[in-house]
């Protein structure tokens, strides 16, 4: 078992006002493109292929949370890790050529851990 990344996902109403403090106007954390609009749609810093920081604007049926997101090379077998050690992991659920596991941790803390779908999956 290997963790290979990990995210960072907020959903807020200063989600703009948070990406201009990570982005060019503040920090310099490099962007990445999502394309021409307006309005503010949301951003994401990467890291590397696998880890990132993601901001989303608040909005009805997307509250405002912060999300820990764990890329492993195997969630199924992280998933027997966690039951075996007292955890309930909810999933899976195959998403975004993912498949994802939910938790909640201590303080209400929401976490995913996630691994890669392989293609004969149908991912």
């Amino acid at each position: 078992m290997k963790v290979l990344g990990i995210r960072c996902c907020t959903v807020s109403k200063q989600a703009e006002a948070i990406a201009q403090f990570l982005g060019a106007s503040g920090l310099g954390l490099p962007e990445r493109d999502m394309g021409t609009s307006d309005a503010f749609q949301g951003a994401v810093f990467p890291a590397s292929d696998s880890s990132w920081v993601e901001i989303w604007p608040e909005m009805e049926g997307y509250g405002a949370m912060t999300m820990l997101q764990v890329v492993v090379d195997d969630a199924d077998a992280f998933a027997e890790n966690a039951r075996q050690n007292g955890l309930d992991p909810k999933g899976p659920m195959d998403a975004h050529g993912e498949r994802i596991y939910m938790l909640e941790g201590p303080d209400g803390l929401q976490m995913s851990f996630q691994s890669k779908r392989a293609e004969s999956d149908g991912a």
